[in-house]
């Protein structure tokens, strides 16, 4: 969870720095989206640790996508409308940029997943019942 607090941070560092508090630059909205993504990720690896990265930015990605797609319902829009949370959260308007942001806010974490979890897997010491003895 410390990273999704970090990707939260980044998002809120690029709003101060742009002074873009409403988000509707092209910068906050974009960098906001791909980093709603990232933090979606997060917490699919946190729900279900031992799935696999693939699957897990699958799954972000989707989801990212149905709530995206949700907001063509207007239901996102007045439940954000009281709370704000909820708006960080759902969003308000559809936006087709957001489809093709979503995944650059997952893909690169997929990759770093891979790439760190064979590094891990390498460093597992081997199975100590099928090591072979040199004691006599």
């Amino acid at each position: 969870m410390l990273a999704a607090a970090g990707f939260l941070g980044v998002a809120l560092g690029i709003r101060a720095v742009t002074g873009d508090w409403s988000g509707h630059g092209w910068l906050a909205q974009n960098s906001g989206t791909a980093l709603y993504a990232s933090m979606v990720y997060v917490g699919v690896i946190f729900v279900r640790p031992r799935l696999s990265a693939g699957w897990a930015g699958v799954i972000a990605t989707v989801f990212c996508w149905a709530v995206e797609a949700a907001q063509l319902t207007g239901i996102p829009a007045e439940l954000s409308a009281r709370n704000i949370l909820l708006r960080a959260a759902l969003g308000v308007h559809f936006d087709w940029a957001d489809i093709l942001w979503y995944p650059v806010g997952t893909v690169p974490l997929v990759v770093v997943d891979r790439l760190v979890g064979e590094r891990w897997r390498r460093r597992e010491p081997a199975d100590p019942d099928r090591a072979v003895s040199h004691a006599s």
